[in-house]
């Protein structure tokens, strides 16, 4: 397997991370990684110790693909690094553009997924219109404001990386509900460990747990496991809709206003309240990029790899 290829897969689900609204397990679904991802972190356990006294070190490194996770995970650890503040500022300064691409990103992922389920029967249908439910709760649910001390970001970190692995379920966005964001993309500017030790711990620990409930789903219940996790997609699109009204704001922990709740609109009802220009014919570039993009990695996972 080419690992320099999963590194930039891992580029790409790192920057999705960062983004509230939209998930690194979208990146990693629709790159055909999705499985051998949860699979290698299902086989982290503590059989794992019994398979290395009788296979050895080397026979145990296979075992768990480690050489994809190292590739897979330093790729979305660097481009967190890198690109956090990258996105915080096109989130200031273009957040129309930037948003409409990850709506046409989620919008054509949510097709990619949806084919895959081979048999679309009813109960299918019921997992999706539950997906759907449970995802617009979470995005009109009041942001919580916690403290950002050590045992609420060890418990941020399990409950974001768990979000962050479902394709659909923003884990910046669950930090964001828990009042986490903030702090936490702010410890990874200032490059405080203390902080991100214990976040990368809660990460870890959330990781090896709900990748063990999630294989087994897919292994046993594929379809409607899919079909659930599209519905999933689908409820987040209000989220990441481009042209919004923000109603309130909350001061963040730097002390900046940020929106807290927001409306949607329509470009033209977005350009009367605002007097802002719905950069329409941009938006509509974006997303056909973002579609042309996802098109383009899915044919790339379907060709033959080492």
């Amino acid at each position: 397997m080419n690992y320099f290829i999963t590194f930039l897969k891992g580029l790409a689900m790192g920057a999705a991370d960062v983004v509230p609204g939209v998930s690194g397990g979208t990146i990693a679904f629709i790159t055909g990684i999705y499985d051998k991802l949860l699979e290698s972190i299902r086989r982290i356990n503590p059989r794992l110790i019994a398979y290395l006294r009788q296979h050895g070190f080397a026979a145990m490194l296979r075992h768990i693909n480690a050489l994809f996770l190292v590739s897979l995970f330093g790729g979305i650890f660097v481009s967190i690094l890198t690109l956090a503040k990258l996105i915080s500022w096109l989130l200031i300064a273009y957040p129309i553009p930037l948003w409409s691409f990850f709506f046409g990103l989620i919008l054509v992922s949510v097709y990619h997924i949806f084919r895959q389920i081979e048999r679309k029967r009813l109960a299918d249908l019921a997992g999706c219109g539950i997906g759907i439910l449970f995802a617009y709760t979470i995005t009109v649910l009041q942001p919580l404001n916690l403290e950002p001390s050590l045992p609420n970001v060890f418990i941020a970190g399990c409950v974001a990386i768990c979000a962050m692995i479902l394709p659909g379920i923003s884990g910046s966005f669950i930090l964001l509900l828990l009042g986490m964001y903030a702090p936490i993309l702010g410890a990874v500017k200032a490059i405080q460990v203390d902080i991100l030790a214990i976040f990368l711990l809660g990460c870890i620990a959330g990781l090896l747990s709900f990748s063990h409930l999630l294989s087994w789903l897919l292994r046993h219940y594929r379809d409607i496991t899919l079909s659930t996790l599209t519905g999933l997609m689908v409820g987040t699109l209000p989220k990441i809709w481009p042209w919004k009204e923000t109603l309130t704001w909350r001061t963040n922990s730097h002390g900046e206003q940020v929106p807290l709740l927001q409306h949607n609109l329509s470009p033209s009802e977005y350009e009367q309240l605002t007097s802002h220009p719905a950069q329409l014919f941009l938006a509509v570039v974006m997303m056909c990029s973002a579609i042309v993009l996802v098109l383009a990695l899915e044919k790339f996972a379907q060709s033959p790899q080492d």
